[in-house]
């Protein structure tokens, strides 16, 4: 007997499923909206960041011809370009995440599509993922900063 009952709580443990209710859904789209909100004013930044590596050659160049003092501007055009390349390229990521999860769940809500929704929520754990990481390496990043100033200051005093 008890073997049926254990039989019958893993069935319904098995198959529980999370269910939304009202107030969720309302919450949940009012994230997606935001989101999506963010994620446009990420891409528009992204542009900003893309158009400033275009420019950024005849920039330093022209800051170089005013300032003769300042020449060597003229040559980091092409540095500064590609800096601002790479940080648009970093900053790409996380915002298309946020963008599909913002239309997935949006797409879900609509729908009412489980798979959907649990697809949503995979894009936002990837943007969330991709933050965490990069949080990460900017605190390693200070560590080694402030190890290697210990470091350098500690060899200098004992001069």
């Amino acid at each position: 007997m008890e073997e049926g009952i254990e039989s019958l709580e893993n069935t319904v443990v098995g198959n529980f499923e999370l269910q939304l209710n009202e107030s969720a859904k309302g919450f949940l789209k009012e994230a997606a909206k935001w989101a999506y909100f963010l994620s446009i004013l990420g891409y528009v930044g992204i542009g900003f960041l893309v158009l400033i590596a275009v420019f950024a050659g005849s920039i330093f160049a022209k800051m170089g011809s005013m300032a003769p003092a300042m020449g060597g501007l003229a040559g980091m055009g092409w540095f500064v370009s590609a800096m601002y390349i790479i940080m648009a390229a970093i900053y790409f990521f996380p915002i298309y995440y946020i963008n599909q999860f913002a239309a997935k769940a949006k797409l879900a809500l609509k729908a009412n599509d489980s798979q959907t929704l649990a697809t949503s929520f995979e894009y936002l754990k990837s943007h969330y993922k991709f933050f965490g990481i990069v949080s990460l390496i900017i605190v390693c990043l200070y560590a080694l900063i402030i190890l290697f100033a210990c470091v350098t200051f500690l060899a200098t005093s004992f001069r």
